[in-house]
């Protein structure tokens, strides 16, 4: 299936052994055993990605940048094939090569956190090192990828649109978006502001994108697809999303959905210990909020999918998006009370 890749990247097919690897949702990905050492090859979903070639110039910026300021930097890129490429286009899609980072581990589901607390000094420091990037040359891999003004509108859209069965059967879901349209007010007001400027930002910052040493310390950030100008709420956002509560965006056991106030702190040590000197004070005032932000956003992005009868997600059960829409609505709800916590 890959010898003409694998010759392509130099490689013999007939002594290098290819395997699924891990267990990401968008790109396919196998690890490669060769006798000149350890690689993970990668297919580029490129219906989620449309040009592929933007997250590859994307990554050579990057890289070039890193070399001249930070070569120290752990900057898992893709390595060039035999006809200088790193990305290769085949009949069959998308394809780049990069080099196994040997002793890396990776966790699908935080445990510890002082595990948090690495991953956000490792997305932190991710941005730190590349704040003198000019944001705004890289390309937009996803547009308005969490841009939330466009998915309240999208929302508001589905919710004209959809069948008095589900519009009835969500109303108290729709009620609580609608109730709380000030964190997009808020959104606008960031967007607006001098002293809140674009960055780079990561915009997947998932405990799986994080590698660790086999000491549990934090190496580097991977999955860099999303890489594009953005805010930081994005990415301290989308920690607390997914690193706050053990209970994931399938649960439907909403008591089991709390917010663990220490993996907050850690998350909040983590990143501060590298942005504190970088973000503005006026960035500073929206930490918080960037919880908000990106949970009341996927919130939104569930139930008007379901409002549209599951057309962007799909659905592995009937209300499979509704669940997952008041999910995250108790996560929110749950924020909230932190929030009054922090405030006092």
């Amino acid at each position: 299936m890959f010898e003409n890749i694998l010759r392509i990247y130099g490689l013999n097919p007939d002594k290098t052994n290819v395997q699924l690897f891990g267990d990401g949702l968008i790109n396919h990905t196998w690890k490669v055993n060769a006798e000149n050492g350890n690689f993970i090859l990668q297919k580029v979903n490129n219906d989620v990605f449309k040009k592929p070639a933007d997250i590859d110039e994307n990554l050579t910026m990057l890289r070039n940048y890193l070399s001249k300021v930070n070569p120290e930097y752990l900057f898992v890129s893709p390595v060039s094939a035999s006809n200088g490429q790193s990305l290769i286009h085949t009949d069959s899609g998308y394809y780049r090569l990069f080099p196994f980072v040997e002793g890396s581990t990776s966790v699908n589901a935080l445990t510890s956190k002082d595990e948090a607390y690495e991953a956000a000094k490792q997305f932190g420091k991710f941005s730190k090192i590349l704040d003198g990037f000019k944001a705004e040359e890289l390309n937009i891999t996803i547009p308005n990828f969490h841009n939330l003004i466009l998915r309240y509108d999208q929302f508001t859209e589905a919710c004209r649109n959809s069948s008095p069965e589900r519009l009835e059967k969500a109303k108290d879901c729709i009620d609580f978006i609608n109730e709380h349209q000030d964190i997009v007010d808020t959104y606008r007001e960031i967007i607006s502001n001098k002293n809140i400027p674009l960055r780079v930002i990561h915009h997947d910052t998932k405990i799986n994108n994080v590698l660790f040493d086999g000491h549990n310390k934090g190496l580097c950030v991977i999955d860099l697809d999303t890489v594009m100008p953005g805010y930081f709420i994005s990415d301290v956002g989308d920690m607390m999303r997914t690193y706050l509560c053990p209970a994931t965006e399938e649960e439907t056991d909403f008591s089991k959905i709390h917010i663990r106030k220490e993996f907050f702190k850690a998350i909040y040590d983590g990143y501060m210990d590298e942005m504190a000197t970088v973000l503005t004070e006026d960035e500073k005032q929206y930490f918080n909020y960037a919880g908000k932000f990106i949970i009341y956003m996927q919130a939104i992005r569930f139930l008007a999918d379901y409002l549209q009868n599951d057309i962007y997600y799909g659905a592995k059960y009937e209300d499979h998006n509704f669940n997952r829409a008041k999910n995250q609505i108790v996560l929110l709800q749950e924020y909230f009370k932190l929030e009054k916590e922090l405030m006092k």
